[in-house]
């Protein structure tokens, strides 16, 4: 019985892996990036946020497996639509709210820690993240609909 529903198992699991959604592993191009405050930020906020609010997608072994695709495809998908740090030029409404995710722990989130060990955050790396994002994004330059972004147009 235990063997039988073993097998089952896999065959299902062999099976679901011909279904199209979360195989659609796309980045398209970078059209603008925020004027970071400096490159250190730049460079925690691509180690831990670009995965799921960016162009810049690392796509692992595992986000090429159904059913962990199907969810890690919805999650990029949803975090490329709420922040996308590629995307600068156009309406970001939730960007304001980056820095408190990130100081409330809802940033980034624990499911994918154990899946992914770079985007822990040391003490300092954290409070390092958390004032670059306030100095990139304190500003209304997030969401502003028209006017000017570093000469760059605003546009929904």
């Amino acid at each position: 019985m235990r063997r039988s529903l073993l097998l089952l198992a896999l065959a299902l699991l062999g099976v679901i892996q011909a279904l199209p959604y979360g195989a659609n592993h796309t980045n398209p191009s970078v059209r603008v990036e925020p004027p970071w405050d400096s490159e250190r930020t730049r460079r925690l906020a691509g180690r831990v946020c670009f995965d799921c609010h960016s162009n810049e997608t690392v796509w692992p072994w595992f986000s090429h497996v159904a059913p962990i695709s199907w969810l890690i495809q919805r999650d990029v998908k949803q975090g490329r639509r709420v922040v996308n740090f590629s995307e600068w030029d156009r309406r970001q409404n939730e960007a304001m709210e980056s820095a408190n995710a990130l100081r409330s722990g809802e940033m980034p989130p624990r499911r994918y820690a154990w899946l992914r060990p770079a985007i822990r955050l040391s003490a300092t790396e954290r409070q390092d993240l958390l004032r670059g994002l306030e100095a990139t994004l304190g500003s209304r330059r997030a969401g502003t609909k028209g006017g000017t972004v570093e000469g760059i147009a605003i546009t929904e």
